[in-house]
């Protein structure tokens, strides 16, 4: 099994686990088993780790950290937030269409405005696009 590009999907109410990218949805079970011991210092490095990520579960944890060796929180304020602007654009364009539609003229004042905040949005996407590209 390929794990950088297989999505497995956790049914909570069965503990079941299937592979979401094959056609016929192959059951995966959690069977096997690893336990091992870490100093008092260690646990606390560990959780300390833990709620950096927002992960609250070791067993979460410590399985992202063996299968990919890493674990990235985001901080996606920045992407809701020009969802946000690109929400208002959206319905602002669609109100001057249907004034458009109804009086068959545009106001070029409205026009102007959209330009302005759609181009505030795309300076946003640059910005955001920075830095996930700078994530090593």
């Amino acid at each position: 099994m390929e794990f950088n590009k297989v999505y497995v999907v956790r049914d909570i109410r069965k503990g079941v686990f299937f592979n979401a990218k094959m056609e016929e949805k192959e059951m995966e079970y959690r069977n096997k088993q690893l336990n091992f011991r870490v100093t008092e210092s260690e646990y606390e490095v560990i959780k300390k780790r833990m709620k950096m990520v927002g992960i609250r579960h070791p067993s979460a944890y410590l399985r992202k950290m063996a299968m990919n060796g890493y674990v990235i929180n985001l901080d996606l304020s920045d992407l809701k937030e020009i969802l946000r602007l690109v929400n208002i654009d959206s319905k602002n364009l669609n109100q001057i269409a249907m004034r458009a539609n109804e009086t068959g003229a545009i106001c070029y004042r409205d026009i102007k405005e959209l330009q302005k905040t759609h181009e505030a949005t795309i300076e946003l996407l640059r910005d955001l696009y920075e830095k996930l590209a700078s994530i090593k």
